[in-house]
C-alpha cells in the first residue's frame, strides 16, 4: 500500500492542502508545510510554477508567476520535497503540468522525485489518451499517478479513469479554475455519485472549496477535500501563518 492510499480509511475525510512551491519564498514554503502537517493536513501538493497555468485561477497563477521571477525551478522543487520528507512523515504530492516533466525528462523526473520522497504526481493538462509512458514510469517508481475528473467528463473517461487512477481520483467540483467560490454547484453530489459508481479509489474534490462549512458539504459524499487558493489567500494576509493554522484546524474540525 502505497503512503497516499494509507490515508484512506473508513469513516476518515482526508484533507489535502496544496501550495506553491517557492511562493512568497523557499523558507516560507518549507514553514507552510510543517503548519499543514502539523494541524490536519493528510496530503500535501507541492505545486511546481509553470509560466502558463492553464487549470489555475488568478491566485494561484500570482503565486506561480512570482515563484518563477524568483527562479524556481523543478530542481528546486524537488529539493524542497527531500528537505520536507526528512523531516515529515505526511504523503507529498507534485502538482504539475506536463511540459515540466517533459523538459526534465520523463523517467528522469520520476526517478527524481522517488528519491526526494515524492509519493505521486498530479498533472491536469496531460491527455489521459497521451498519458500510457508516464503511468508506466510513474508505476516502475512507485508514484501514484492520479488523474482527475470533471462534472464534463463523458462515461467512456469515467471508466478509464476509475481503471486507471492510483491513490485516488481528483473530482474537479466545477467547469472552471480553481480560486476559492462563495458557493459550489447544486450538481456536485450527483457528479461524486456518478462516479462513485464505477471506481473503487477514494474521491477527493478540489477546485472552489474556501470555508468549512463547503468541506462538510463536500464530506458527506466524497472521500476527500483539497484545498488551495484559499491558503494562499491567507498566507498573503497573515505573515505570521497563525490565519492559516486557524482555518487548517477549522476545516480538520469540519471533516470530523
Amino acid at each position: 500500500m502505497s503512503r497516499i492510499a494509507s490515508v484512506f480509511r473508513p469513516d476518515y475525510k482526508a484533507l489535502i492542502a496544496y501550495i506553491t512551491v517557492g511562493y512568497p519564498n523557499m523558507r516560507t514554503t518549507l514553514e507552510v508545510a510543517s503548519v499543514l502537517s502539523d494541524n490536519g493536513c493528510d496530503i500535501i501538493e507541492l505545486g511546481i510554477p509553470f509560466s502558463d497555468p492553464l487549470a489555475d485561477g488568478v491566485t494561484i497563477q500570482k503565486a506561480s508567476h512570482q515563484a518563477l521571477q524568483q527562479g524556481v525551478t523543478p530542481q528546486a522543487c524537488l529539493e524542497v520535497a527531500y528537505q520536507l520528507r526528512q523531516k515529515l512523515a505526511t504523503p507529498l504530492v507534485f502538482m504539475t503540468y506536463y511540459n515540466p516533466i517533459f523538459n526534465f525528462g520523463v523517467e528522469a523526473f520520476c526517478q527524481a522525485s522517488t528519491a526526494a520522497g515524492i509519493d505521486g504526481l498530479i498533472v491536469p493538462d496531460l491527455p489521459l489518451e497521451e498519458s500510457a509512458e508516464l503511468e508506466a514510469i510513474t508505476q516502475k517508481y512507485n508514484l501514484d499517478l492520479v488523474y482527475l475528473l470533471a462534472p464534463t467528463s463523458t462515461e467512456k473517461r469515467v471508466s478509464i479513469v476509475a481503471n486507471r487512477s492510483r491513490g485516488f481520483i481528483y473530482l474537479v467540483s466545477l467547469t472552471g479554475v480553481t480560486g476559492a467560490r462563495v458557493t459550489l454547484p447544486p450538481e456536485l453530489e450527483g457528479f461524486i455519485k456518478r462516479v462513485r459508481q464505477k471506481a473503487r479509489q477514494p474521491l477527493c474534490v478540489g477546485f472552489g472549496i474556501s470555508t468549512p462549512e463547503q468541506a462538510r458539504r463536500v464530506a458527506k459524499v466524497a472521500d476527500g477535500v483539497i484545498v488551495g487558493s484559499r491558503l494562499i489567500q491567507l498566507m498573503e494576509e497573515d505573515a505570521t501563518l497563525s490565519s492559516l493554522k486557524a482555518f487548517v484546524l477549522s476545516l480538520r474540525e469540519a471533516l470530523g
